[in-house]
């Protein structure tokens, strides 16, 4: 059992990983730290939780991502809700907002052309 269980933290460790290595993470991330509302919001400096939900998928130049990242700053907490799609090897994103925990805000990060 206690291998069982060793194994399964590994390997959810090792999904978290490569989760957070990803393009599509990392620009999702990226533009939540550098938007003014988010920083007004949640305050700095702005980290990401250990538990990241969703998945990215790449082939090649290819892609798919569906994101849930949670997000704390010394003010608040808030997510990101990043969907994106990766076609000759550059992320677009259909959906990329940041829902404060406070407040309930929705901040559009698209709309912004950070």
């Amino acid at each position: 059992m206690a291998v069982a269980c060793a194994f399964a933290a590994i390997l959810a460790f090792a999904v978290m990983t490569a989760v957070k290595s990803s393009d599509a993470y990392k620009m999702a991330v990226a533009r939540a730290k550098s938007d003014p509302r988010v920083i007004e919001a949640i305050g700095t400096p702005i980290n990401e939780a250990w538990w990241v939900a969703g998945s990215t998928e790449v082939s090649g130049g290819s892609g798919r991502s569906d994101l849930t990242i949670p997000l704390r700053g010394p003010k608040g907490n808030a997510t990101v809700y990043a969907i994106a799609t990766k076609f000759a090897g550059d992320w677009q994103y259909s959906k990329l907002v940041v829902k404060i925990d406070n407040t309930g805000e929705t901040i559009d990060l698209i709309e912004t052309k950070h």
